[in-house]
């Protein structure tokens, strides 16, 4: 935008007009704006702010509520009726006045207030909108100070509960349209929709088609009153009671922005942040509603020790004494593991890497509390560590992409951001989005993806075929620009990681990595893993030692020089005898790749030494327990998938909670060993004098497996974690967990009559640990292959209740018939 007062003698404008721009003037200012721009938004880089409810930046104009009204003159002569500013594209030689300049905008923009109020309740003062809608504020700036209106306002029951977390007063909505556009075009969850016609026209729901979207929350806080309120937050503060503090998700590795509004020490709402690099002005539900963990009853505020069996509250003092003891024993004989967890702050990953090397002696820290591989880690240090929003794949190169490839993953369910960026490309570019997975799931149909569909376990092979045969995947990738993004989930699939790594070469495409933790990508920069030093220097690399242990001001070959175990290499090392402790840092058992043998190790291994916030599996089997604080009591950052670091403060008070890497310091001191990572500042300090290398090495070159065979009653299971379900920073929140997707088992038609299942019937899945019971629903699934979500709201994870995974075989029986076969 350019301001051009200056004039040549004849009147006309002293310079050109810039390439692909028009010019004209607002309330007496010339300016130059892009072609197609809105007027509303010249208007705002001008600094002059048009009144509007319906306008949204990142919405379609609607032109709905008509409060942007501006008088407009073109060629000279007015036109015949005021505009509405948020539809109108600016034109060569235009004349804008808006309120401030003429009486006859401001004349109209009285007229739509005092319409817009005609049914408007006056109950500001119990609204939860009051004291930020801009109602309110439009009201006192572009209103009339009393109204002619003398009838019967209109009244509906109310709130309509739309969702058991939206409720809708339908007597504030000004019908401006913004839920249900953000619903349409941002979500693709089209279930909240304008009902009826003319005077009774209201906002609603199908009575068969309940509002279920993982991104409702949204639209109450873009609602410019309070009709859409959020059940949780109802009634409980005023806006000027709360203080708000800058945020960044702790639920998934978006790093998305949130602000968090808290009243006397505790947290009463999240709200998305706006931030056009990462998450626009959206966030999922989980990440906005899931905040209950910090006040729930299993939260620990105490340390304790393991007295005669039974674990006992003591002081700090004592139990980093008692934990000292039993570590320093564990490691005179045959060692200690360290399992961190994908929870964590870079700064306490960092701890924790530091803590493995330097206190335990040892290189068997391992982050990854999930199915791993040996093929993963080598993907994540030759491709990933390292990288930068600069040198890797971006929400943003997401979004430019011509195509879009996504293995391991489903955005919608795992990457609520990257799915948004998505679909916004798929609506505004046409962009080709293709999904290697087994069914079409409902983020398939709303990225209009193409389905590649492969029998669990066997997709590197079809990705494989796929790249020498060529075809319309391999001509979409090897487009510029293209974009290949890879979930953790493909660790579960041997040849997977290879199997993309090899496409990539082929092709072009750039290659992401979207892992499901907040803290994956911060642990893996911060050492925390067997084969890799902080920065991503190899732990086999002699000069990399060196530099790191004169770094750390150890002796000459102080760090051991050879490649740790993985977490499940730890874990039955503990179980075998060979190694005697492990220091556990937030990671559940039940996620693990077989959480019955993760459970067993704990309780066999000699000594076990927990940081955690609440109690767990872990827990209950630990003979020290340290508490930590939660995100909302410390500082610290994210690295999100992109490798953008993301930054966040104390938001609660911080006083007699210790953040992980406090608490390892001094833990280490009872060892006779100082980490320097006293603070979250120091430890990212001393991070940082470390340095970042480029990731090293080959890119991993595993043999494709060969997908199993399903015997009589058998069926190859696929699964995979879902939004909305069970999960220990999901607690507390009921309103969030009714919104969760049904439990059911996905079959097609054919597998579903060879095992003699009935839609909408019972099913039984079963395998020689346990069983699980959900209703059959047909999906377009291969033959032979079922699937069932990973994490079911009131019910046992599937790994846990059938210690199986992703790629097994399971016996599936339908209702009556106990002739399955059993896995």
């Amino acid at each position: 935008m350019t301001l051009s007062p200056e004039k040549a003698p004849d009147g006309t404008a002293s310079r050109p007009v810039p390439e692909g721009h028009v010019r004209l003037t607002i309330d007496g200012l010339e300016v130059d704006a892009p072609q197609g721009e809105l007027l509303i938004r010249t208007c705002e880089r001008l600094g002059i702010i048009v009144p509007r409810f319906c306008d949204h930046p990142l919405l379609d104009p609607a032109g709905a509520c008509r409060q942007c009204l501006v008088e407009v003159e073109m060629g000279g002569r007015p036109m015949p009726k005021p505009q509405a500013s948020c539809t109108m594209t600016v034109a060569d030689g235009m004349v804008v006045k808006t309120q401030h300049t003429s009486p006859v905008a401001d004349k109209a923009q009285q007229g739509v207030m005092e319409l817009l109020l005609i049914n408007h309740p006056l109950d500001c003062p119990i609204c939860d909108k009051g004291g930020e809608c801009p109602l309110q504020n439009q009201a006192m700036s572009s209103g009339r100070t009393d109204s002619r209106f003398v009838d019967v306002k209109r009244t509906f029951p109310k709130p309509l509960p739309i969702s058991t977390q939206v409720l809708l007063d339908r007597e504030r909505c000004v019908l401006c349209q913004r839920c249900t556009r953000f619903s349409e075009q941002i979500a693709g969850d089209p279930f909240i929709e304008l009902l009826e016609r003319g005077a009774k026209q209201q906002i609603g729901v199908a009575q068969d088609k309940p509002f279920q979207s993982y991104f409702s929350g949204n639209t109450i806080q873009i609602c410019p009153v309070g009709a859409l309120t959020s059940a949780a937050y109802r009634f409980r503060s005023r806006p000027f009671d709360l203080v708000s503090t800058p945020g960044v998700t702790e639920h998934d590795s978006s790093g998305a922005a949130i602000r968090i509004d808290a009243r006397r020490g505790t947290v009463m709402r999240r709200l998305a942040g706006n931030d056009p690099d990462v998450n626009e002005e959206w966030i999922d539900d989980k990440t906005r509603f899931a905040f209950r963990y910090l006040t729930s009853a299993g939260r620990i505020t105490r340390p304790m020790v393991r007295v005669d069996g039974v674990l006992t509250e003591a002081s700090w003092t004592d139990a980093l004494r008692a934990a000292a003891e039993g570590l320093l024993a564990a490691r005179a004989r045959s060692g200690i593991g360290v399992l961190p967890g994908g929870r964590l702050t870079v700064e306490d990953a960092y701890a924790y890497a530091k803590f493995a090397r330097v206190a335990a002696h040892t290189n068997d820290v391992d982050f990854r509390a999930r199915p791993h591989s040996a093929e993963e880690l080598e993907f994540l240090a030759s491709g990933v560590v390292g990288t930068t929003p600069d040198t890797g794949v971006t929400f943003a190169a997401v979004e430019a992409a011509p195509a879009v490839l996504t293995v391991g993953l489903d955005p919608e369910e795992e990457a609520g951001m990257v799915f948004l960026r998505l679909r916004k490309a798929v609506l505004k570019r046409g962009q080709r989005v293709f999904q290697l997975g087994q069914w079409s799931t409902p983020g398939v149909h709303k990225t209009n993806a193409t389905l590649i569909p492969s029998v669990p376990g066997g997709e590197a092979a079809v990705l494989n075929e796929l790249a020498a045969a060529g075809g319309e995947l391999v001509d979409a990738l090897s487009a510029t620009g293209a974009v290949i993004l890879v979930g953790d989930r493909a660790a579960e699939v041997s040849g997977l990681y290879s199997a993309v790594a090899e496409l990539a070469t082929r092709t072009g495409a750039k290659v992401g990595w979207v892992p499901r933790r907040a803290g994956d990508r911060g642990a893996l920069e911060a050492g925390a893993v067997p084969a890799l030093l902080p920065g991503g220097r190899r732990v086999a690399d002699a000069a990399a030692r060196a530099e790191v242990e004169r770094a750390w001001g150890l002796a000459e070959g102080a760090l051991p020089d050879t490649p740790g175990r993985d977490a499940d290499e730890i874990l039955a090392a503990a179980a075998d005898g060979a190694l005697s402790a492990l220091v556990v840092g937030g990671v559940d058992p039940h996620d693990m790749s077989d959480p019955a043998g993760a459970l067993e190790a704990l309780s066999k291994v000699g000594f076990v030494v927990s940081l955690e916030m609440h109690s767990s599996a872990v827990t209950e089997l630990a003979d020290v327990v340290l508490p930590v604080a939660p995100d909302a009591q410390r500082s610290g950052s994210y690295v999100n998938w992109e490798g953008r670091r993301r930054e966040f403060g104390v938001v609660l008070d911080a006083s007699g909670v210790l953040p992980d890497c406090r608490v390892l310091d001094t833990l280490a001191v009872e060892m006779d060993v100082d980490l320097f990572t006293q603070t979250p500042a120091a430890s990212a300090g001393d991070l940082a004098r470390l340095g970042s290398v480029a990731a090293s090495g080959t890119a991993p070159s595993v043999g494709a497996a060969d997908a199993v065979v399903p015997g009589y009653g058998q069926a190859v299971l696929a699964t995979w974690r879902q939004l909305v379900g069970s999960g220990s920073l999901s607690v507390g929140e009921p309103h969030l967990l009714g919104t969760a997707r049904t439990a059911v088992l996905r079959v097609n038609a054919a597998t579903a009559e060879r095992l003699g299942l009935t839609e909408g019937a019972d099913a039984t899945v079963r395998t020689a640990r346990g069983a699980v019971t959900v209703p059959v629903a047909l999906a377009d699934l291969p033959d032979g292959v079922v699937w069932l979500p990973a994490n079911p709201v009131d019910a046992d994870g599937v790994r846990t209740a059938l210690g199986a995974g992703h790629g097994d075989l399971v016996g599936v029986t339908g209702a009556g018939n106990l002739d399955g076969g059993a896995a």
